[in-house]
């Protein structure tokens, strides 16, 4: 089963922003507040907010991947081809 694509306004969101919302959903979830249909909506973005969090790593890994030293010892960097 696929997964459902991240929705818009969370894939415009930096890792920081989209990290600061899902704690802060999961604070929510954990403290039990709120009602059962504002609860799995809730749920649902953060786990959207997860997969964008997830998918950042995995693109600044790949970049990190790309670093390595030239032949003069000095640092050279390539651009990661994620696609």
């Amino acid at each position: 089963m696929a997964e459902p694509p991240i929705p818009t306004d969370i894939a415009k969101l930096s890792f920081e922003d989209a990290l600061k919302e899902l704690e802060q959903i999961v604070q929510t979830l954990e403290g039990g507040r709120g009602k059962l249909d504002e609860a799995i909506k809730s749920y649902e973005r953060g786990a959207a907010l997860k997969r964008h969090c997830e998918k950042k790593l995995a693109e600044a890994q790949a970049k990190i991947e790309k670093i390595s030293f030239g032949a003069d010892g000095g640092v050279k960097s390539e651009p990661a081809s994620l696609g």
